[in-house]
């Protein structure tokens, strides 16, 4: 197997530096559109025949070092008892939102093997259908931006509701985190005996907080299901499963980012990613973290910034190539492939 990515996350020395995208399987590749002609979003991910062909499209077709699964952050708010649509323009939207302490009572900690088999089911077949090719990645939604969707009912600019909630009736903030911080522990749990290699938690909104905020409504409860997942895993006899937390718009939080417990800490494109590496400590895995937009760039300039990253990362214990969030829609998978070639050829230590 191709372990470079794997490696890295463990902070071990690599060949070259590994690279894998956020968004790798999606819209910007027709093979994707293709799939997505036969059926709609909700159902390409309870599908595994056709989830797995799309997670493993990004290998074959740009060569990169780990595949990721293909889902939703949102499939587990479904399993806890909300109603879930995907709209086109409007993206996705959870119905009734959470609200009260009636909404609360009503969410379950739902058994993954049971309300979400069909994402195991993905994971057993990928296993396989990889045969060891490359490391799979397995994910989910952290807590707090998991509960932004759930209270605000779909995507928001201004997280009113939020952090209304937050801030007006805390404790009933605190019982909704603590369902979701419970559901997201066992479905990652479900994951890793699944066949998951690596777990990456998205808290993709994390950045709205003050560093004070997010540590006491965000990150305490990613400390818990890192913690309990590690002690787990330890009880079980498994062997550990590197967990990387990523956190957009990251450059505020980096102190408070480095007691998580993650092996990696995922970095976005708004800090230059050495002044990542001081502030998180030079014996950190670092992910990241080139701007997607930088994607629509010739490839001779998407080349000198992928030389300026390789260099400023260069400190870091470990370094995962990606970019700072996902890559967009309107991307050319030329300029994607191009990437991953640039990455591994300008890394090689044997060069």
């Amino acid at each position: 197997m191709n372990d470079t990515f794997l490696k890295a996350c463990r902070g071990e020395k690599t060949d070259y530096t590994p690279i894998w995208i956020m968004r790798q399987a999606g819209r910007y590749l027709d093979q994707y559109q293709a799939v997505r002609k036969k059926v709609d979003f909700l159902t390409l991910c309870k599908t595994p025949e056709l989830a797995a062909e799309v997670t493993i499209q990004p290998i074959d077709i740009l060569k990169v070092d780990a595949a990721i699964l293909f889902s939703d952050i949102l499939i587990p708010v479904e399993a806890m008892g909300m109603n879930l649509e995907f709209h086109e323009k409007r993206g996705p939207v959870m119905t009734p939102a959470v609200r009260d302490e009636d909404g609360v009572k009503k969410l379950s900690v739902p058994d993954p093997e049971d309300k979400m088999k069909f994402v195991m089911d993905t994971i057993r077949l990928l296993r396989k259908e990889l045969s060891g090719r490359v490391p799979l990645i397995g994910f989910s939604g952290a807590p707090f931006t998991t509960a932004t969707y759930m209270i605000e009912g779909g995507t928001s600019k201004t997280f009113l509701n939020t952090k209304r909630m937050i801030f007006q009736a805390p404790e009933l903030y605190a019982s909704l985190m603590d369902k979701i911080t419970a559901t997201i522990t066992e479905y990652l749990k479900a994951q890793i005996k699944a066949g998951a290699q690596a777990a990456q938690l998205f808290d993709t909104w994390g950045g709205i907080f003050s560093p004070g905020d997010f540590k006491e409504y965000a990150l305490q409860y990613v400390k818990k299901i890192i913690a309990d997942l590690k002690k787990w895993m330890k009880d079980e006899k498994i062997a550990p499963v590197p967990i990387i937390y990523f956190v957009g718009e990251t450059a505020g939080l980096l102190e408070e980012i480095r007691t998580s417990g993650a092996d990696v800490y995922g970095v976005d494109w708004r800090i230059n990613i050495d002044d990542a590496i001081r502030r998180l400590g030079s014996d950190a895995v670092v992910q990241g973290n080139l701007d997607p937009i930088a994607m629509f760039l010739p490839k001779d300039k998407i080349e000198l910034r992928v030389k300026d990253i390789l260099g400023r990362a260069s400190s870091a214990r470990g370094h995962i190539f990606n970019l700072g969030h996902g890559v967009l829609p309107e991307t050319s998978p030329d300029n994607v492939i191009a990437l991953v070639e640039m990455v591994h050829r300008l890394s090689r230590k044997d060069r």
